[in-house]
Protein backbone atom coordinates (compact mmCIF):
# COMPACT_ATOMS: atom_id res chain seq x y z
CA UNK A 1 0.00 0.00 0.00
CA UNK A 2 1.44 3.54 -0.71
CA UNK A 3 1.55 6.58 1.35
CA UNK A 4 -0.06 8.79 -1.06
CA UNK A 5 -2.82 10.55 0.02
CA UNK A 6 -6.35 10.47 -1.19
CA UNK A 7 -8.34 12.41 -3.38
CA UNK A 8 -8.78 15.73 -1.37
CA UNK A 9 -12.92 14.99 -1.38
CA UNK A 10 -12.07 12.22 1.00
CA UNK A 11 -9.92 12.16 4.44
CA UNK A 12 -6.64 10.74 3.78
CA UNK A 13 -6.11 6.96 4.81
CA UNK A 14 -5.34 6.65 7.88
CA UNK A 15 -2.03 5.01 7.95
CA UNK A 16 -1.93 1.27 9.18
CA UNK A 17 1.29 0.77 10.36
CA UNK A 18 4.99 1.81 9.68
CA UNK A 19 6.85 -0.13 6.96
CA UNK A 20 10.44 -1.75 7.55
CA UNK A 21 11.81 0.26 10.17
CA UNK A 22 9.44 3.35 10.19
CA UNK A 23 6.01 4.31 10.37
CA UNK A 24 4.47 7.14 9.28
CA UNK A 25 2.11 9.19 11.55
CA UNK A 26 -0.89 7.51 12.34
CA UNK A 27 -4.54 10.03 12.15
CA UNK A 28 -5.66 8.69 15.12
CA UNK A 29 -9.55 10.78 14.27
CA UNK A 30 -9.95 9.42 10.74
CA UNK A 31 -8.86 5.77 11.99
CA UNK A 32 -10.83 5.79 15.08
CA UNK A 33 -14.28 7.34 13.53
CA UNK A 34 -14.07 4.64 10.49
CA UNK A 35 -13.54 1.99 12.75
CA UNK A 36 -16.53 3.19 15.52
CA UNK A 37 -18.68 2.62 12.17
CA UNK A 38 -18.27 -0.51 11.63
CA UNK A 39 -18.09 -1.57 14.98
CA UNK A 40 -22.08 -0.38 14.91
CA UNK A 41 -22.64 -2.35 11.86
CA UNK A 42 -21.28 -5.12 13.24
CA UNK A 43 -23.10 -4.59 16.53
CA UNK A 44 -26.42 -4.35 14.25
CA UNK A 45 -25.74 -7.74 12.93
CA UNK A 46 -24.96 -9.76 15.55
CA UNK A 47 -27.90 -7.74 17.66
CA UNK A 48 -30.63 -9.24 14.99
CA UNK A 49 -29.58 -12.99 15.75
CA UNK A 50 -31.34 -12.59 19.10
CA UNK A 51 -33.32 -10.03 19.18
CA UNK A 52 -36.46 -11.81 18.22
CA UNK A 53 -36.03 -14.27 20.76
CA UNK A 54 -38.12 -12.88 23.22
CA UNK A 55 -40.74 -11.72 21.23
CA UNK A 56 -41.62 -14.40 19.17
CA UNK A 57 -45.06 -15.23 20.19
CA UNK A 58 -45.95 -11.55 19.22
CA UNK A 59 -44.40 -11.78 15.88
CA UNK A 60 -46.33 -14.81 15.63
CA UNK A 61 -49.70 -13.71 16.18
CA UNK A 62 -48.76 -10.48 14.11
CA UNK A 63 -48.37 -12.46 10.90
CA UNK A 64 -50.68 -15.21 11.82
CA UNK A 65 -47.65 -17.96 11.23
CA UNK A 66 -47.83 -21.45 13.17
CA UNK A 67 -45.24 -22.52 15.88
CA UNK A 68 -42.85 -24.24 13.32
CA UNK A 69 -42.97 -21.47 10.73
CA UNK A 70 -42.33 -18.92 13.42
CA UNK A 71 -38.96 -20.66 14.37
CA UNK A 72 -37.74 -19.46 10.97
CA UNK A 73 -37.44 -16.12 11.68
CA UNK A 74 -34.20 -16.95 13.47
CA UNK A 75 -33.02 -19.86 11.70
CA UNK A 76 -33.42 -18.27 7.92
CA UNK A 77 -31.40 -14.83 9.64
CA UNK A 78 -28.82 -17.22 10.39
CA UNK A 79 -28.33 -20.01 7.59
CA UNK A 80 -27.72 -17.44 4.67
CA UNK A 81 -25.26 -15.65 7.04
CA UNK A 82 -22.53 -18.51 7.13
CA UNK A 83 -22.23 -18.46 3.37
CA UNK A 84 -21.01 -15.09 3.39
CA UNK A 85 -19.13 -14.99 6.49
CA UNK A 86 -16.37 -16.47 5.34
CA UNK A 87 -16.81 -15.13 1.91
CA UNK A 88 -16.74 -11.64 2.91
CA UNK A 89 -12.84 -12.20 3.35
CA UNK A 90 -12.35 -12.84 -0.36
CA UNK A 91 -14.63 -9.51 -1.43
CA UNK A 92 -12.80 -7.31 0.90
CA UNK A 93 -9.37 -8.14 -0.71
CA UNK A 94 -11.62 -8.09 -4.09
CA UNK A 95 -12.92 -4.49 -3.47
CA UNK A 96 -11.45 -3.03 -0.98
CA UNK A 97 -13.20 -3.32 2.83
CA UNK A 98 -15.14 -0.12 2.57
CA UNK A 99 -16.91 -0.82 -0.43
CA UNK A 100 -17.89 -4.38 1.03
CA UNK A 101 -18.80 -3.11 4.14
CA UNK A 102 -20.93 -0.41 2.85
CA UNK A 103 -22.66 -2.75 0.14
CA UNK A 104 -23.38 -4.85 3.57
CA UNK A 105 -25.13 -1.98 5.47
CA UNK A 106 -27.58 -0.91 2.51
CA UNK A 107 -28.64 -3.88 1.89
CA UNK A 108 -28.90 -4.66 5.69
CA UNK A 109 -31.04 -1.94 6.26
CA UNK A 110 -33.21 -2.17 3.20
CA UNK A 111 -33.84 -5.78 4.30
CA UNK A 112 -34.53 -5.05 7.83
CA UNK A 113 -37.34 -2.13 6.75
CA UNK A 114 -38.84 -5.07 4.67
CA UNK A 115 -38.85 -7.56 7.34
CA UNK A 116 -40.13 -4.87 9.15
CA UNK A 117 -43.54 -4.13 6.74
CA UNK A 118 -44.38 -7.67 6.15
CA UNK A 119 -47.43 -8.95 6.46
CA UNK A 120 -47.12 -12.80 5.79
CA UNK A 121 -44.64 -15.17 7.54
CA UNK A 122 -43.69 -15.97 3.79
CA UNK A 123 -42.58 -12.34 3.26
CA UNK A 124 -40.67 -12.14 6.35
CA UNK A 125 -38.62 -15.40 6.50
CA UNK A 126 -37.62 -14.20 2.49
CA UNK A 127 -36.29 -10.94 3.83
CA UNK A 128 -34.98 -12.27 6.89
CA UNK A 129 -32.89 -14.63 4.95
CA UNK A 130 -31.72 -11.40 2.85
CA UNK A 131 -30.76 -9.77 5.87
CA UNK A 132 -28.96 -11.96 7.27
CA UNK A 133 -26.80 -12.94 4.05
CA UNK A 134 -26.72 -9.27 2.98
CA UNK A 135 -25.53 -8.17 6.65
CA UNK A 136 -23.00 -11.12 7.29
CA UNK A 137 -20.15 -9.04 6.01
CA UNK A 138 -20.29 -6.64 8.60
CA UNK A 139 -19.57 -9.02 11.07
CA UNK A 140 -15.77 -10.46 9.87
CA UNK A 141 -14.85 -7.51 8.32
CA UNK A 142 -14.60 -5.62 12.01
CA UNK A 143 -12.36 -8.35 13.31
CA UNK A 144 -10.01 -7.95 10.05
CA UNK A 145 -9.22 -4.07 10.37
CA UNK A 146 -8.91 -4.22 13.68
CA UNK A 147 -5.67 -6.75 13.16
CA UNK A 148 -4.30 -4.67 10.04
CA UNK A 149 -5.36 -0.76 10.63
CA UNK A 150 -4.19 -0.50 14.42
CA UNK A 151 -0.23 -0.84 15.30
CA UNK A 152 0.28 -3.90 17.29
CA UNK A 153 0.12 -1.56 20.67
CA UNK A 154 -2.98 -0.95 20.56
CA UNK A 155 -4.56 -4.49 18.76
CA UNK A 156 -5.95 -5.62 22.27
CA UNK A 157 -7.53 -2.59 22.78
CA UNK A 158 -9.37 -3.14 19.35
CA UNK A 159 -9.92 -6.85 20.46
CA UNK A 160 -11.50 -5.85 23.64
CA UNK A 161 -14.00 -3.33 21.88
CA UNK A 162 -14.60 -6.49 19.71
CA UNK A 163 -15.23 -9.02 22.40
CA UNK A 164 -18.06 -6.70 23.95
CA UNK A 165 -19.27 -6.25 20.69
CA UNK A 166 -19.45 -10.11 19.94
CA UNK A 167 -20.68 -11.02 23.56
CA UNK A 168 -23.15 -8.29 24.58
CA UNK A 169 -25.03 -7.80 21.24
CA UNK A 170 -26.50 -11.45 21.69
CA UNK A 171 -26.62 -10.85 25.41
CA UNK A 172 -28.54 -7.57 24.97
CA UNK A 173 -30.58 -8.97 22.10
CA UNK A 174 -33.70 -10.42 24.12
CA UNK A 175 -33.90 -7.71 26.71
CA UNK A 176 -33.74 -4.74 23.81
CA UNK A 177 -36.42 -6.81 21.75
CA UNK A 178 -38.91 -7.91 24.85
CA UNK A 179 -38.58 -4.02 25.94
CA UNK A 180 -39.55 -2.17 22.22
CA UNK A 181 -42.42 -4.87 21.71
CA UNK A 182 -43.51 -4.00 25.07
CA UNK A 183 -43.31 -0.16 24.54
CA UNK A 184 -43.83 -0.34 20.92
CA UNK A 185 -44.64 -3.33 18.87
CA UNK A 186 -42.51 -5.91 17.37
CA UNK A 187 -42.09 -4.22 13.70
CA UNK A 188 -40.01 -1.83 15.60
CA UNK A 189 -36.94 -4.90 16.62
CA UNK A 190 -36.24 -4.25 12.81
CA UNK A 191 -37.05 -0.40 12.22
CA UNK A 192 -34.94 0.33 15.01
CA UNK A 193 -31.78 -0.50 12.61
CA UNK A 194 -32.38 2.66 10.04
CA UNK A 195 -31.02 5.36 12.30
CA UNK A 196 -27.23 3.45 13.68
CA UNK A 197 -27.63 2.42 10.16
CA UNK A 198 -27.37 5.75 8.44
CA UNK A 199 -24.35 6.60 11.19
CA UNK A 200 -22.79 3.76 10.21
CA UNK A 201 -23.07 4.51 6.07
CA UNK A 202 -21.83 8.24 7.05
CA UNK A 203 -18.78 7.19 8.93
CA UNK A 204 -17.13 4.52 6.77
CA UNK A 205 -18.14 5.93 3.64
CA UNK A 206 -16.04 9.37 4.78
CA UNK A 207 -13.38 7.89 7.08
CA UNK A 208 -12.71 3.81 6.51
CA UNK A 209 -10.11 4.15 4.13
CA UNK A 210 -8.29 1.07 5.12
CA UNK A 211 -7.09 -0.81 2.04
CA UNK A 212 -7.76 -1.36 -1.79
CA UNK A 213 -9.24 -3.91 -3.82
CA UNK A 214 -7.53 -6.14 -6.05
CA UNK A 215 -9.95 -6.73 -9.25
CA UNK A 216 -7.06 -8.90 -10.67
CA UNK A 217 -8.85 -11.85 -8.42
CA UNK A 218 -12.03 -11.70 -10.51
CA UNK A 219 -10.26 -13.49 -13.13
CA UNK A 220 -10.89 -17.00 -12.31
CA UNK A 221 -13.44 -16.94 -9.37
CA UNK A 222 -14.03 -19.69 -8.33
CA UNK A 223 -17.65 -20.34 -8.68
CA UNK A 224 -17.50 -24.44 -8.25
CA UNK A 225 -15.65 -23.45 -4.93
CA UNK A 226 -18.71 -20.54 -3.99
CA UNK A 227 -21.53 -23.73 -4.93
CA UNK A 228 -19.38 -26.54 -3.19
CA UNK A 229 -19.37 -24.10 0.52
CA UNK A 230 -22.71 -22.67 0.06
CA UNK A 231 -24.02 -26.00 -0.23
CA UNK A 232 -21.61 -27.60 2.84
CA UNK A 233 -22.45 -24.54 5.30
CA UNK A 234 -26.41 -24.28 4.83
CA UNK A 235 -27.11 -27.56 4.55
CA UNK A 236 -25.49 -27.91 7.76
CA UNK A 237 -26.57 -25.19 9.58
CA UNK A 238 -30.07 -26.38 8.63
CA UNK A 239 -28.95 -29.56 10.48
CA UNK A 240 -28.03 -28.09 13.54
CA UNK A 241 -30.83 -25.87 13.77
CA UNK A 242 -33.38 -28.05 13.06
CA UNK A 243 -32.07 -31.65 13.70
CA UNK A 244 -33.31 -31.61 17.02
CA UNK A 245 -37.29 -30.44 16.15
CA UNK A 246 -37.28 -33.57 13.54
CA UNK A 247 -35.80 -36.33 15.30
CA UNK A 248 -32.54 -36.14 13.73
CA UNK A 249 -31.86 -38.93 10.92
CA UNK A 250 -35.45 -40.05 11.27
CA UNK A 251 -36.79 -37.28 8.81
CA UNK A 252 -36.14 -37.61 5.20
CA UNK A 253 -35.19 -33.50 4.88
CA UNK A 254 -32.30 -33.89 7.36
CA UNK A 255 -30.94 -37.37 6.52
CA UNK A 256 -30.53 -35.94 2.61
CA UNK A 257 -29.05 -32.46 4.07
CA UNK A 258 -26.97 -34.59 6.24
CA UNK A 259 -25.78 -35.92 3.02
CA UNK A 260 -25.08 -32.92 1.51
CA UNK A 261 -22.96 -31.59 4.17
CA UNK A 262 -21.39 -34.53 4.43
CA UNK A 263 -20.32 -34.96 0.71
CA UNK A 264 -19.87 -31.17 0.09
CA UNK A 265 -17.49 -30.72 3.04
CA UNK A 266 -14.59 -32.51 1.88
CA UNK A 267 -15.32 -31.56 -2.15
CA UNK A 268 -15.19 -27.99 -0.88
CA UNK A 269 -12.12 -28.69 1.56
CA UNK A 270 -10.31 -30.32 -1.62
CA UNK A 271 -11.38 -28.19 -4.22
CA UNK A 272 -9.82 -24.59 -1.58
CA UNK A 273 -6.41 -26.10 -1.20
CA UNK A 274 -6.11 -26.86 -5.24
CA UNK A 275 -7.18 -24.45 -6.87
CA UNK A 276 -5.44 -21.42 -7.94
CA UNK A 277 -7.63 -18.41 -6.65
CA UNK A 278 -9.94 -19.94 -3.99
CA UNK A 279 -12.89 -18.49 -2.37
CA UNK A 280 -11.36 -19.10 0.93
CA UNK A 281 -7.80 -19.50 1.78
CA UNK A 282 -7.53 -22.41 4.53
CA UNK A 283 -3.69 -22.15 4.45
CA UNK A 284 -4.29 -20.51 8.21
CA UNK A 285 -5.13 -23.66 9.47
CA UNK A 286 -1.06 -24.86 9.17
CA UNK A 287 -0.64 -22.57 12.00
CA UNK A 288 -1.44 -24.62 15.49
CA UNK A 289 -2.15 -21.11 17.81
CA UNK A 290 -5.02 -20.53 14.87
CA UNK A 291 -6.24 -24.48 15.01
CA UNK A 292 -6.71 -24.21 18.71
CA UNK A 293 -8.02 -20.56 18.71
CA UNK A 294 -10.59 -21.81 16.06
CA UNK A 295 -11.39 -24.28 18.38
CA UNK A 296 -11.87 -22.44 20.95
CA UNK A 297 -13.74 -19.81 19.37
CA UNK A 298 -16.01 -22.51 18.68
CA UNK A 299 -16.49 -23.63 22.40
CA UNK A 300 -17.15 -19.90 23.11
CA UNK A 301 -19.83 -19.79 20.56
CA UNK A 302 -21.51 -22.75 22.24
CA UNK A 303 -21.43 -21.11 25.77
CA UNK A 304 -22.67 -17.98 24.88
CA UNK A 305 -25.47 -18.13 22.14
CA UNK A 306 -26.01 -21.63 24.79
CA UNK A 307 -26.07 -19.53 27.56
CA UNK A 308 -28.32 -17.02 26.18
CA UNK A 309 -31.02 -19.76 24.51
CA UNK A 310 -31.61 -21.94 27.84
CA UNK A 311 -32.42 -18.93 30.37
CA UNK A 312 -34.94 -17.11 28.29
CA UNK A 313 -36.55 -20.91 27.51
CA UNK A 314 -36.74 -21.62 31.07
CA UNK A 315 -38.42 -18.30 32.36
CA UNK A 316 -41.02 -18.69 29.32
CA UNK A 317 -41.50 -22.39 29.88
CA UNK A 318 -40.91 -22.87 33.49
CA UNK A 319 -41.96 -19.13 35.01
CA UNK A 320 -44.06 -17.86 32.56
CA UNK A 321 -42.44 -14.15 32.22
CA UNK A 322 -43.36 -11.57 29.83
CA UNK A 323 -40.77 -10.81 27.17
CA UNK A 324 -40.00 -7.84 29.19
CA UNK A 325 -39.53 -9.77 32.50
CA UNK A 326 -37.00 -12.06 30.40
CA UNK A 327 -35.19 -9.02 28.93
CA UNK A 328 -34.79 -7.41 32.99
CA UNK A 329 -33.43 -10.93 33.88
CA UNK A 330 -30.62 -11.35 31.08
CA UNK A 331 -29.27 -7.87 31.28
CA UNK A 332 -26.53 -9.15 34.27
CA UNK A 333 -24.69 -11.05 32.12
CA UNK A 334 -24.27 -8.29 29.85
CA UNK A 335 -23.55 -5.98 32.46
CA UNK A 336 -20.63 -8.42 34.31
CA UNK A 337 -19.26 -8.48 30.38
CA UNK A 338 -19.39 -4.99 29.98
CA UNK A 339 -17.16 -4.67 32.66
CA UNK A 340 -14.85 -7.54 32.65
CA UNK A 341 -14.05 -6.15 28.98
CA UNK A 342 -11.42 -3.84 30.14
CA UNK A 343 -9.56 -5.18 32.95
CA UNK A 344 -9.08 -8.35 30.28
CA UNK A 345 -7.67 -6.21 27.73
CA UNK A 346 -4.97 -5.57 30.70
CA UNK A 347 -4.47 -8.71 31.85
CA UNK A 348 -3.87 -9.94 28.19
CA UNK A 349 -1.20 -7.82 28.00
CA UNK A 350 0.70 -8.80 30.57
CA UNK A 351 -0.50 -12.44 31.09
CA UNK A 352 0.25 -15.61 29.04
CA UNK A 353 -3.20 -15.89 27.10
CA UNK A 354 -3.34 -19.81 27.65
CA UNK A 355 -3.72 -18.89 30.74
CA UNK A 356 -6.25 -16.36 30.68
CA UNK A 357 -8.37 -18.73 28.44
CA UNK A 358 -8.03 -21.85 31.17
CA UNK A 359 -9.66 -19.18 33.59
CA UNK A 360 -12.20 -17.68 31.47
CA UNK A 361 -13.65 -21.32 30.36
CA UNK A 362 -13.37 -22.85 34.17
CA UNK A 363 -15.31 -19.54 35.31
CA UNK A 364 -18.11 -19.51 32.62
CA UNK A 365 -18.22 -24.09 33.76
CA UNK A 366 -18.15 -22.93 37.56
CA UNK A 367 -21.22 -20.39 36.22
CA UNK A 368 -22.92 -22.77 34.24
CA UNK A 369 -22.82 -25.91 36.80
CA UNK A 370 -24.21 -23.73 40.10
CA UNK A 371 -27.84 -23.34 37.65
CA UNK A 372 -27.31 -27.31 36.99
CA UNK A 373 -29.59 -27.14 40.48
CA UNK A 374 -32.34 -24.60 39.38
CA UNK A 375 -35.51 -25.15 41.03
CA UNK A 376 -38.91 -24.29 39.68
CA UNK A 377 -38.71 -20.98 42.02
CA UNK A 378 -35.47 -19.67 40.30
CA UNK A 379 -35.76 -15.79 39.13
CA UNK A 380 -33.70 -12.73 38.21
CA UNK A 381 -31.90 -13.13 41.90
CA UNK A 382 -30.69 -17.09 41.95
CA UNK A 383 -29.62 -16.38 37.97
CA UNK A 384 -28.02 -13.20 39.03
CA UNK A 385 -24.88 -15.26 40.16
CA UNK A 386 -24.87 -17.53 37.45
CA UNK A 387 -24.94 -14.95 35.04
CA UNK A 388 -22.57 -12.59 36.04
CA UNK A 389 -19.85 -15.83 36.25
CA UNK A 390 -20.47 -17.12 32.72
CA UNK A 391 -20.60 -13.27 31.66
CA UNK A 392 -16.99 -12.62 32.88
CA UNK A 393 -15.50 -15.58 31.99
CA UNK A 394 -16.82 -15.57 28.22
CA UNK A 395 -15.66 -11.99 28.25
CA UNK A 396 -11.73 -13.10 29.10
CA UNK A 397 -11.91 -16.55 27.24
CA UNK A 398 -13.45 -14.56 23.89
CA UNK A 399 -10.08 -11.69 24.44
CA UNK A 400 -7.64 -14.37 24.99
CA UNK A 401 -8.92 -16.79 22.44
CA UNK A 402 -8.77 -13.67 19.91
CA UNK A 403 -5.46 -12.94 20.43
CA UNK A 404 -3.84 -16.80 20.24
CA UNK A 405 -5.80 -17.32 17.36
CA UNK A 406 -4.55 -14.48 15.26
CA UNK A 407 -0.65 -13.72 16.79
CA UNK A 408 1.12 -15.92 14.76
CA UNK A 409 -0.79 -15.20 11.75
CA UNK A 410 1.09 -13.50 8.50
CA UNK A 411 -1.17 -10.06 7.88
CA UNK A 412 -1.80 -11.37 4.14
CA UNK A 413 -4.18 -14.17 5.88
CA UNK A 414 -5.72 -11.77 8.40
CA UNK A 415 -8.98 -11.18 6.19
CA UNK A 416 -9.48 -14.45 5.49
CA UNK A 417 -8.77 -15.71 8.56
CA UNK A 418 -11.39 -13.39 10.35
CA UNK A 419 -13.78 -15.05 8.70
CA UNK A 420 -13.09 -18.41 9.58
CA UNK A 421 -12.82 -17.35 13.48
CA UNK A 422 -16.86 -15.64 12.76
CA UNK A 423 -17.92 -18.60 11.30
CA UNK A 424 -16.23 -21.26 13.87
CA UNK A 425 -18.01 -18.87 16.49
CA UNK A 426 -21.43 -19.17 14.28
CA UNK A 427 -21.26 -22.77 13.66
CA UNK A 428 -20.00 -23.47 17.23
CA UNK A 429 -23.36 -21.34 18.54
CA UNK A 430 -25.42 -23.40 16.37
CA UNK A 431 -24.11 -26.68 17.53
CA UNK A 432 -24.43 -26.04 20.85
CA UNK A 433 -28.32 -25.24 20.59
CA UNK A 434 -28.24 -28.19 18.58
CA UNK A 435 -27.30 -30.50 21.43
CA UNK A 436 -28.75 -28.48 23.61
CA UNK A 437 -31.72 -29.07 22.39
CA UNK A 438 -31.74 -32.27 21.58
CA UNK A 439 -30.54 -32.80 25.70
CA UNK A 440 -33.78 -30.79 27.23
CA UNK A 441 -36.06 -33.47 24.83
CA UNK A 442 -34.87 -36.36 26.15
CA UNK A 443 -34.03 -34.83 29.42
CA UNK A 444 -37.71 -33.96 30.04
CA UNK A 445 -39.29 -37.24 28.34
CA UNK A 446 -36.13 -39.38 30.69
CA UNK A 447 -37.53 -37.39 34.19
CA UNK A 448 -41.18 -37.14 33.37
CA UNK A 449 -41.36 -41.39 32.78
CA UNK A 450 -39.28 -41.51 36.34
CA UNK A 451 -41.28 -38.86 38.06
CA UNK A 452 -44.34 -40.77 37.37
CA UNK A 453 -42.84 -44.54 37.68
CA UNK A 454 -42.44 -43.06 41.10
CA UNK A 455 -45.77 -42.54 41.89
CA UNK A 456 -48.02 -44.87 43.39
CA UNK A 457 -51.63 -44.01 43.51
CA UNK A 458 -52.77 -46.74 45.97
CA UNK A 459 -50.63 -44.34 48.27
CA UNK A 460 -52.94 -42.46 51.00
CA UNK A 461 -51.58 -39.72 50.47
CA UNK A 462 -51.38 -39.74 46.74
CA UNK A 463 -55.02 -40.16 46.93
CA UNK A 464 -56.01 -37.83 49.49
CA UNK A 465 -53.80 -35.45 47.34
CA UNK A 466 -55.62 -36.09 44.01
CA UNK A 467 -59.16 -36.08 46.11
CA UNK A 468 -58.46 -32.55 47.18
CA UNK A 469 -57.70 -31.52 44.18
CA UNK A 470 -60.93 -32.89 42.41
CA UNK A 471 -62.62 -31.16 45.18
CA UNK A 472 -61.05 -27.64 43.80
CA UNK A 473 -62.26 -28.61 40.44
CA UNK A 474 -65.73 -29.29 41.33
CA UNK A 475 -67.49 -26.68 39.10
CA UNK A 476 -65.74 -28.70 36.06
CA UNK A 477 -67.36 -31.45 33.95
CA UNK A 478 -65.18 -34.13 35.13
CA UNK A 479 -63.04 -32.98 38.34
CA UNK A 480 -61.45 -36.14 38.58
CA UNK A 481 -60.20 -35.65 35.14
CA UNK A 482 -59.15 -31.87 35.88
CA UNK A 483 -57.58 -33.19 39.22
CA UNK A 484 -55.48 -35.62 36.92
CA UNK A 485 -54.42 -33.07 34.47
CA UNK A 486 -53.19 -30.58 36.90
CA UNK A 487 -51.31 -33.20 38.81
CA UNK A 488 -49.79 -34.27 35.12
CA UNK A 489 -48.77 -30.36 34.51
CA UNK A 490 -47.26 -30.50 37.79
CA UNK A 491 -45.31 -33.31 37.32
CA UNK A 492 -44.58 -31.75 33.32
CA UNK A 493 -42.82 -28.70 34.98
CA UNK A 494 -40.80 -30.50 37.30
CA UNK A 495 -39.02 -32.55 34.84
CA UNK A 496 -38.84 -29.79 32.46
CA UNK A 497 -36.68 -27.78 35.11
CA UNK A 498 -34.41 -30.85 35.80
CA UNK A 499 -33.94 -31.12 32.27
CA UNK A 500 -32.73 -27.74 32.26
CA UNK A 501 -30.59 -28.66 35.27
CA UNK A 502 -29.15 -31.31 32.74
CA UNK A 503 -28.81 -28.64 30.03
CA UNK A 504 -26.85 -26.48 32.06
CA UNK A 505 -24.92 -29.03 33.49
CA UNK A 506 -23.69 -30.14 29.73
CA UNK A 507 -22.50 -26.85 29.32
CA UNK A 508 -20.62 -26.70 32.16
CA UNK A 509 -18.49 -30.00 31.52
CA UNK A 510 -17.99 -28.39 27.99
CA UNK A 511 -16.56 -25.18 28.88
CA UNK A 512 -14.21 -27.21 31.89
CA UNK A 513 -13.12 -29.67 28.79
CA UNK A 514 -12.59 -26.52 26.56
CA UNK A 515 -10.22 -25.17 29.62
CA UNK A 516 -8.08 -28.10 29.44
CA UNK A 517 -7.74 -28.19 25.26
CA UNK A 518 -6.24 -24.05 25.70
CA UNK A 519 -2.73 -25.36 27.13
CA UNK A 520 -2.25 -27.19 23.82
CA UNK A 521 -1.90 -23.65 22.05
CA UNK A 522 2.01 -22.88 21.95
CA UNK A 523 3.27 -20.45 24.55
CA UNK A 524 2.41 -16.87 23.08
CA UNK A 525 4.29 -13.50 24.74
CA UNK A 526 1.46 -11.71 26.25
CA UNK A 527 0.09 -9.40 23.58
CA UNK A 528 2.15 -10.76 21.06
CA UNK A 529 1.81 -10.21 17.52
CA UNK A 530 3.21 -12.08 14.32
CA UNK A 531 6.39 -11.42 12.46
CA UNK A 532 5.64 -9.12 9.78
CA UNK A 533 2.89 -8.03 10.94
CA UNK A 534 3.29 -4.23 11.07
CA UNK A 535 3.08 -4.54 7.48
CA UNK A 536 0.03 -4.21 4.95
CA UNK A 537 -0.33 -7.07 2.25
Amino acid sequence: MTDAAAPSAAPAPAPVVGQTGSRPEINWTVLLLGFAGMVIGQFMAILDIQIVAASLPQIQAGVGASADEISWIQTAYLIPEVVMIPLSGFLARLWGTQKVFLASCVGFLVMSVAVGLSSSVEMMIFFRALQGFLGGAMIPTVFAVAFTAFPPEKRVTASVIMGLIVTLAPTVGPTLGGHLTEWLNWRWLFFINVFPGFVVLFLVGRYAHFDEGDPSLAEGFDWWGLGLMAAFLMSLQFVLEEGAKNDWLADDHILLLSLVALICGPAFVWRSLNYRNPIVELRAFGNRNFVVGVVMTFIVGAALFGGTFLLPLFLGRVRDYSAAEVGTTMVVSGLAMFATGPFAGRLVRKVDPRVLMFVGFMLCAWGMWDAHAVTTEWGFWEFAGVQAMRGVGVMIAMIASQQVTMATLPPHMVKNASGLVNLSRNVGGAFGLAVLNTSLTQNTALHMAELTSAIDQTDAAVKGMIAGMAQRFSGSIDPHASAMKAVYGMLQRQATTLAFGDAFALLAIACACAAFVTLMASPAKPGATAPGASEVH
